[in-house]
This record gives structure tokens, C-alpha cells and sequence, in this order.
């Protein structure tokens, strides 16, 4: 009789369970064994926050199936023929004799087990930067279920009134919610001049003022050197500034988990997490990788990438154990899609950046359109600024970005699909999406950008950014800003220098306007603007561009 498959899983939190399970659901007789350092195994990072902000009661649901059962070692046991080791430390990895030496946290015991197939998802660990007073009583991480729990408790006991957030990426974004929800005032210290780097920065400034609108004084371009305290937390220090706290949240990214893969021998990839091919096999053919430990490819660059998001860790695991029993499974790669909730608003992006597509050398052309995410008249309609980033020479889609009050996820989704075919813009502005009025306009948010995409590429329509506008004003160019809103919506907040002529009269007016200067026109959200350019461009002016976005997405100050 045969011998079973062994396989031994290192790591038991997203990729390692979906491994273990689709092991045994496609060879019964495996024997598999996950083995997991920490307390807890299979539950959900991405649900930390609301845990801490009470939106996710009960701890033990982070944990739980969709029916409510526990997924803790005895359940492993009895419904996955799984065995699982928690508190238990994976040493050393033997590639010659093909085992693993373990040690017991609880029993202090050491001890090798042997492997047919050896799958490494180590995961990824929380950076800690090196400053002065980090390991003071009160300043944390939020990495695992027993971080969550341990802030939790602190707020909940001690009902802190400042805390300072270090970091303003997704969980540091997510943490300041949580934590206003909770009573607390909170500082968040950025160093790069944004907050949700993936996003481009006309974006991002919308989270960052829904974000001091409710309460979270942001300090972007800000690095934190130090903290202060003799026993536990009392302020951060960032240059000349001192931040009063009561805690710290540090929230500064993370890194690949690869000291065992490294000593094993492993190959390394340029990411500095795993190399692996395809099929998830390093550089080892009887080891696979999957989840935060695991690099990637970009599948618009074809270059490898470092994307630890619990969505990429499940695909990953289940293409890695599909080839562990045998099969020819690939992961071709990510678009390093992402999206979270802040407030109000839901903030995401997919594919490249308008940012990144210029550095990686892409004549870009963009769209940049705040429209309702329904039908205008609906009673839930909801504004959203949409995005879209595409390769002028190909008119081939790069990526989308989208924030708003309105359905973010939908649109998004819509176009990760769309670049992942490859899709141009004229096709995706033909797209037959569903509409009914309680869902979408009849020409849906992303239908509508591809289209703006279309006539920029046409030279129908020559738009100009709010940053490229804002460097030009400063630098003193001779632009004449036109305002084409009604005298109410002016007198409420338009850009300084603008002349006021509603849309409606432009025609009889347009001789108002120098002809020898640049004219930039502006209005709400951009269409009227866009109509107001096309008038006077049939009436002769031959230098006009509209500011995409108009007054939704300038980022800058109005005046009254």
C-alpha cells in the first residue's frame, strides 16, 4: 500500500489553512499538519479594526465559518482531517532529508517532522521602526487577533483621549475610524506627503479632508523620531513637534517572513519575499509559498511584486495546493487591487497608478469624474470620483481609482476585470453593464470616464489636472479660470481670479474673454465645463481646457 502524501503547512492564518483544507478535499488520504506559532489560526486580519470599533461584537467571529463554527485546531481535526500545531515554532528547515524541526512554545519540546511537500505561509511581520522609546508600555501594533484584543482592553480600560496613529496606509486609515468611533482624538503622523500612497494624490487629499472633517488631525510630509515616556507613552516626537499620547499606533507597513525560506536556502526575489513560479513552487520543487511570504507578478508590468492582501493569499493557496497533489495550476498574478472603508467614504484602486504608469515611461492620459453612483433623481444616489488611467499610444486601460459615498467596490470591479482582458478604452466605454435607477445611471460611472478617456485621446477635449493648474497659477502663468456655474454656486466657493459666466449665457458672452490667453473652464463636476469648452471652441478660441473634476476634486482653497 502506498504511503499518504505529507504535507506539512508553516504558517496558519490565510494561506495556510486554504492550503491544508483544498489538500485534503482533493487527496482525503494526505496527511497534513499546519503548523502555527501564534494563538490563533484561520481568522480574518482584515476584520481587526472593527473588532476594536465594536462593529464586529464577538472576537470568536473573526474565527468562525459562514455557519458560525470555530475554526480552532478540533475543528480542523474533525471536519478537514487537518492537524494543527499552535504556539508551535517552525526552527529549521532539513531540504536534504525533507523535515522540519518544530518546537513547542507551551512544552518547551523540540522535535522533527518529515515531509513530502512542504508549503512555507510564514506570513508577513509588522515593521517596528528603530526609534527611540518604541517598546514603551501603550504603544502598539496591529498584526494578529491578540494585538486587536490587547488594544481593545486598553481603550476600553483606561478610555484614553489622544492617540497617535504612525503610519497612514490602509490599517492606519481603518485604525483612525475605529478609534473616533471610540471617543478618541487622534493624530495621524504620515512622512510621505499623502496619506494611501497607492492612490494619486488629487485622490487621496479626498480621504484626508473627510478624515480631519471628522475629527483626525493628518500630518502628512511628517516623520515620527521618537517617543516619549519613562514607563509608558506620553507623546510623539516629530521634528520640532511634541504630540501628546496616551497610546501609539504603529502602522508603518509590513514585511515578508522569510528567515525561514532564507536559511533553508531558498531563493529570494527582488521584493525580498519569496521567489516563486506560476504554479507557487520556489526554488525548491517539493516546497511551495503562498500569501504575505510569497512575491508576485504585476500583471500589466510582468515584473514581480509584493502585494499581502488576504484576497491574493487565498487564490495563492488554493493554486499552491492544487500542484502540491499533482495538478497544473496557475497564478498568473495580481493587479494589486485594494479598497477600504474610511468614515463615509470607500477609497480603492486597481492596476497602475497615473503616478506609477509615468515612472514606468506610459504617454498616460486620465479621466478624473465625480458623478452620482445611481441615477441622479434616486433618493440613495451617493457621488463618487472616479478615475481612469489608460496608455494614450494603445488606448488600452492601466487603472481605475475611485472615492466617494457612493458604490466604489462596484466600479472597481469593473475595471480590474477590464484590464486583466486587456480591454482599450473604446471598449470598455461600450461595455453593456446592468442600469436601473435604484443602481446605476444609464450611463454608468465607468462608462462615462471611458468616454472622457475617448475624447482627450481624440482631442475632442484638452483637460488640465488641479495640480497642473494649481503649479501653472503659482508660477504666475496668464490663465484666465472660467467659472461656468450659476452666480449661487460661485458666490458659495469658486477659485480665486475666476470670471463667473453661468453656462447658459456663455454664448451670448463669450466675447467677454481675451482670445490671446490660455482659458481654463470649470464647474461642478466637469460636464458643464466640457460643454462650456466646446462653445468656445466653435466660437473661435483656440487655446481652452477643462479642469478635470472642476470644484469636486480641487484640493486647494476657495474664496467667497
Amino acid at each position: 500500500m502506498a504511503q499518504p502524501l505529507r504535507v506539512v503547512v508553516i504558517g496558519g492564518v490565510a494561506a495556510g489553512p486554504k492550503i491544508a483544507a483544498k489538500v485534503t478535499r482533493l487527496r482525503p488520504d494526505a496527511e497534513v499538519t499546519v503548523v502555527e506559532k501564534g494563538e490563533d489560526i484561520s481568522y480574518a486580519g482584515c476584520g481587526l479594526a472593527y473588532h476594536i470599533s465594536d462593529v464586529v461584537r464577538e472576537q470568536k467571529d473573526l474565527m468562525a465559518t459562514p455557519a458560525g463554527v470555530v475554526r480552532d485546531p478540533v475543528f480542523f481535526r474533525n471536519v478537514k482531517n487537518v492537524t494543527v500545531h499552535i504556539r508551535t515554532e517552525a526552527l529549521e528547515i532539513d531540504r536534504r532529508s525533507k523535515r522540519v524541526r518544530l518546537r513547542s512554545r507551551e512544552e518547551g519540546r523540540e522535535w522533527w517532522i518529515a515531509y513530502d511537500k512542504l508549503a512555507l505561509a510564514t506570513g508577513a511581520r509588522a515593521v517596528i521602526p528603530p526609534l527611540t522609546g518604541v517598546n514603551l508600555r501603550n504603544v502598539f501594533v496591529l498584526k494578529d487577533i491578540q494585538n486587536a484584543l490587547a488594544i481593545k482592553q486598553f481603550i476600553e480600560k483606561e478610555q484614553p483621549q489622544e492617540v497617535v496613529i504612525v503610519g497612514g496606509g490602509l490599517i492606519g486609515v481603518e485604525m483612525a475610524e475605529a478609534l473616533v468611533t471610540k471617543g478618541v482624538l487622534v493624530t495621524m503622523i504620515e512622512m510621505l506627503p499623502q496619506v494611501l500612497i497607492p492612490l494619486d494624490w488629487e485622490m487621496a487629499f479626498q480621504v484626508q479632508k473627510h478624515m480631519t472633517a471628522k475629527g483626525v488631525q493628518v500630518l502628512t510630509s511628517t516623520k515620527a523620531d521618537s517617543f516619549e515616556g519613562s514607563d509608558k507613552v506620553q507623546a510623539v516626537i516629530a521634528g520640532d513637534r511634541r504630540i501628546p499620547a496616551e497610546a501609539v499606533v504603529l502602522a508603518v507597513g509590513v514585511r515578508p517572513e522569510v528567515r525561514l525560506a532564507k536559511e533553508a536556502g531558498l531563493e529570494i526575489g527582488p521584493t525580498g519575499a519569496i521567489r516563486v513560479d506560476e504554479y507557487m513552487c520556489t526554488s525548491d520543487s517539493d516546497i511551495y509559498s503562498a500569501g504575505d511570504c510569497a512575491e508576485t507578478t504585476n500583471l500589466i508590468t510582468g515584473r514581480p511584486t509584493y502585494c499581502p492582501l488576504g484576497s491574493t493569499a487565498n487564490k495563492q493557496g488554493r493554486v499552491a495546493a492544487i500542484n502540491i497533489c499533482g495538478g497544473g495550476e496557475r497564478f498568473p498574478g495580481v493587479l494589486e487591487s485594494i479598497i477600504c472603508k474610511v468614515f463615509d467614504l470607500a477609497c480603492g484602486t486597481t492596476g497602475l497608478s497615473e503616478r506609477a504608469a509615468r515612472a514606468l515611461g506610459y504617454d498616460v492620459v486620465t479621466s478624473l469624474v465625480p458623478a452620482a453612483d445611481k441615477a441622479h433623481y434616486y433618493p440613495t444616489a451617493r457621488t463618487i470620483t472616479l478615475k481612469l488611467i489608460a496608455n494614450r499610444a494603445t488606448c488600452r486601460l492601466l487603472g481605475a481609482q475611485a472615492v466617494g459615498p457612493g458604490d466604489v467596490a462596484k466600479r472597481l470591479d469593473v475595471a480590474a476585470t477590464a484590464i486583466t482582458a486587456g480591454m482599450t478604452v473604446d471598449q470598455v466605454s461600450k461595455l453593456d453593464l446592468c442600469y436601473a435607477p435604484p443602481y446605476s445611471a444609464a450611463m454608468d460611472n465607468l462608462i462615462t470616464a471611458a468616454n472622457v478617456l475617448e475624447n482627450k485621446i481624440e482631442g475632442n477635449m484638452r483637460g488640465i489636472s488641479p495640480m497642473e493648474l494649481k503649479r501653472r497659477l503659482d508660477a504666475g502663468e496668464p490663465i484666465v479660470l472660467l467659472d461656468v456655474r450659476t452666480p449661487a454656486e460661485f458666490e458659495r466657493g469658486h477659485l480665486p481670479g475666476s470670471i463667473p459666466i453661468p453656462l447658459g449665457a456663455l454664448r451670448k458672452r463669450c466675447n467677454e474673454l481675451p482670445r490671446d490667453k490660455e482659458i481654463v473652464v470649470y464647474c461642478g463636476s466637469s460636464l458643464r465645463a466640457y460643454e462650456g469648452a466646446l462653445i468656445l471652441r466653435y466660437a473661435g478660441f483656440e487655446n481652452v481646457r477643462v479642469l478635470d473634476g472642476s470644484v469636486v476634486t480641487w484640493p486647494y482653497e476657495l474664496v467667497k
